[in-house]
């Protein structure tokens, strides 16, 4: 069993996440991939063709369909919430920018369980409208979620498509991402793995968004909403390290990967988060210009343009329940192990199946270790 499949699967009997599913690669493709665990607890063991809830990683698929607006014209990164949204017009929200949006400096307050007093659609976008901002635009670094739901609003109503026809005609089939969707049809959540044993739908949640103001929104919003397994997220992670190919011009890429607040003490590219020096979910194996995002339900893709190499972990660390901040130290043990492996140029694939059948852990290399 490879380091990455032994550091998982421990993170796996320690319980904070019944599977994962991982991948290391270049442009050329994946190097190193594997899974291991089970889909539940008490569910069958993976085999790695499950559907995993993204999270807060739709954000930059989003970001990147917004960015493909911007190249052909359809919106601009200066342009104003209120020019797109007619209802945000003459309000606090109305001069915004998208890319204050896409750098998290709107001062929009984010993390705020809108669902609760807000049970359906109409009244949760209400609810966002008139939600106060909490930092003068521009100023502070404040990750938002609900900013985010507000650009896809704004894709869509400057594309004048739905905001899931977006994402898969911008990024998902460009890449071949063919199992990347939003609200997963029945085949797609008989191979998902399960979240949250969730207080709020009294159920656990298998197959549907475990983001409760993207299931008010009906499954599909800028935030989150997207599901997809390691193998699309592997076609996504080597055009990222490829350069944004088959997505986006590289001047574009260059753009929206690059540092845009580092005046601000944190490092945020358009839609990305850059690597901090202090703080970094990834911890601090990777360079200094290495930009990715996390997801809640545990979640992450992280590239290092320095070493054209891209990490992808898949967990669902929120099953049974999101208690617990174990995903922190497993994140930075899997990026510093995948920073330290060697690049391999073989074609031949070894995998190495893991002893406890419970586990179901398999690793592949193409070194062939």
């Amino acid at each position: 069993m490879s380091g990455i499949a032994e550091l998982l699967a421990a993170g796996r009997e320690r319980r904070v996440y019944s599977g994962a599913a991982w991948s290391v690669g270049t442009a050329a493709g994946p190097e190193h991939r594997g899974w291991t665990g089970t889909r539940s607890w008490d569910g069958p063991a993976l085999d790695g063709d499950e559907l995993w809830d993204l999270a807060s990683v739709t954000k930059p698929i989003v970001g990147l369909a917004v960015m493909a607006l911007a190249e052909q014209g359809v919106l601009s990164l200066d342009g104003h919430v209120g020019d797109h949204l007619p209802e945000y017009r003459g309000g606090d929200k109305a001069n915004l920018t998208l890319r204050q949006l896409l750098t998290h400096t709107s001062g929009i307050p984010g993390q705020v369980p809108l669902y609760r007093d807000h049970p359906t659609r109409a009244s949760l976008l209400e609810a966002i409208r008139v939600l106060p901002l909490t930092a003068e635009p521009g100023t502070r670094v404040q990750y938002s979620s609900q900013g985010f739901i507000l650009l896809g609003l704004i894709a869509e109503a400057a594309s004048g498509h739905p905001l899931d026809e977006l994402v898969e005609r911008l990024v998902c089939a460009p890449l071949g991402m063919r199992s990347t969707v939003f609200n997963p049809d029945e085949r797609g959540r008989a191979r998902a793995v399960a979240t949250e044993d969730c207080p709020w739908r009294g159920r656990t949640v298998v197959g549907e968004v475990h983001d409760e103001n993207a299931v008010v929104l009906g499954g599909i919003g800028g935030h989150a909403g997207l599901f997809a397994p390691l193998a699309d997220m592997e076609l996504l992670g080597a055009a990222l390290a490829g350069g944004g190919r088959g997505l986006l011009r590289p001047d574009t890429f260059a753009t929206m990967t690059a540092g845009h607040t580092d005046h601000l003490a944190l490092r945020r590219g358009l839609a990305w988060q850059g690597q901090d020096p202090v703080g970094s979910p990834v911890g601090g194996s990777f360079g200094p210009r290495a930009y990715g995002h996390t997801g809640f339900t545990g979640t992450s893709v992280w590239v290092d343009p320095a070493t054209g190499r891209y990490a992808v972990l898949l967990t669902n660390r929120v099953h049974p329940t999101r208690e617990g901040d174990g995903i922190a130290a497993v994140r930075h043990a899997f990026h510093d192990a995948a920073a330290a492996l060697p690049a391999t140029a073989g074609d031949g694939v070894a995998r190495d199946a893991g002893s406890d059948s419970g586990s179901g852990s398999r690793s592949s290399s193409g070194s062939g270790g």
